[in-house]
């Protein structure tokens, strides 16, 4: 039986969940999918860090209380994050990060990415930055070394988008997207259809988890331009960077716009889309549009995210599922460990 050290960097709502779900599942794991999982080390900004080589017992890391350097109260445990050294000196086999990471400069993810490869360790991200502005180097440096670097989660949380389109689609020519990738600015248009102002909307969206305290990547459309970055990237082979993406958030509508559209029989989304033009050139951006009732896209509603893929051969094909939640987006690193395992042992 396989057996794979991970260490968690970062233990908020994400990892944290990922270490739920190991804990509970790890019977069905053994058997259904034919290796095990041990958490050997954590390390977050704010409950400190904590090394076991031997493998952590993950009821008191699941029940951790959220309080500044929590982790010293375990055995091994520290007060202060130690990020680096354990990325590179752990005996951890796959690094699972899910930091809190600046969407300019795709900083701290980006160099966690870069230790955990350099060092010989798989990697699984769910953070926009390193496959939006370093995702070339990331790959070529996960390449010459053997290793995975999976980041199913970066653009619909569980809903396995990225590798819908990349296994599911081959052999049709897709040249264009669009969707709904963004669940916090989706939930928020849906409470204000009902009557909700903006503020009212934000405030239960950051009560529930899905925005954080600080809405604006979310509201202003900057997180949905990441996610059309990394999609497509990864869909056409190209290289677009934050520059190549116009962009222009929920925050330019207003609650009458929104009960009006509705009122007429259409839905405002926060719509992201790139097309490949017949010239190589990718043409992208990331605005709201007043769909009609008819659209695929326009019955997304709450968290959930849905992106169309327009194909030569199927036509539209729309993949549709969660777009938020810790449960979710814990999952999708679940399945990123997968599929290193399934690559390594074949």
């Amino acid at each position: 039986m396989k057996n794979y050290n991970i260490a968690l960097i970062g233990f908020g709502g994400v990892n944290r969940a990922l270490a739920e779900i190991i804990h509970n599942n790890s019977g069905k794991m053994e058997q259904e999918l034919g290796f095990s999982l041990k958490v050997v080390a954590v390390s977050d900004m704010y409950l400190g860090s904590l090394y076991q080589p031997e493998g952590i017992e993950l009821e008191a890391l699941t029940q951790l209380p959220v309080e500044k350097g929590a982790l010293a109260a375990l055995p091994n445990g520290k007060e202060d994050a130690d990020n680096e050294n354990i990325i590179k000196n752990s005996n951890a086999d796959i690094v699972a990060e899910a930091t809190f990471t600046d969407a300019v400069t795709g900083e701290p993810a980006i160099s966690h990415c870069q230790w955990a490869l350099s060092s010989g360790k798989h990697i699984c991200t769910t953070n926009k930055g390193p496959l939006a502005l370093s995702a070339g180097p990331l790959k070529t440096l996960a390449a010459q070394n053997q290793l995975g670097f999976e980041y199913e989660g970066v653009v619909m949380s569980g809903t396995p988008v990225l590798r819908y389109a990349d296994q599911m689609l081959k052999g049709a020519t897709t040249n264009r997207f669009e969707g709904i990738v963004n669940g916090t600015a989706n939930f928020v248009l849906g409470l204000v259809e009902q009557g909700q102002s903006f503020e009212q909307a934000i405030k239960q969206a950051q009560e529930l988890g899905y925005a954080e305290a600080d809405p604006t990547a979310d509201i202003g459309g900057k997180d949905v331009m990441l996610k059309v970055i990394v999609l497509a990237n990864s869909l056409f082979g190209v290289h677009l960077a934050t520059q190549d993406v116009a962009c222009v958030g929920i925050d330019t509508l207003t609650e009458t716009d929104i009960i009006q559209a509705q009122q007429d029989g259409f839905h405002w989304k926060l719509i992201g889309k790139a097309s490949l033009l017949e010239n190589g050139q990718v043409e992208a951006q990331v605005a709201p549009e007043k769909l009609p009732s008819d659209h695929p896209l326009a019955g997304a509603q709450g968290a959930t995210n849905a992106v169309t893929f327009y194909t030569d051969m199927l036509g539209p094909v729309t993949v549709s599922g969660p777009g938020a939640g810790r449960i979710e987006t814990g999952y999708a690193l679940l399945s990123d460990i997968i599929a290193i395992h399934t690559k390594t042992h074949h």
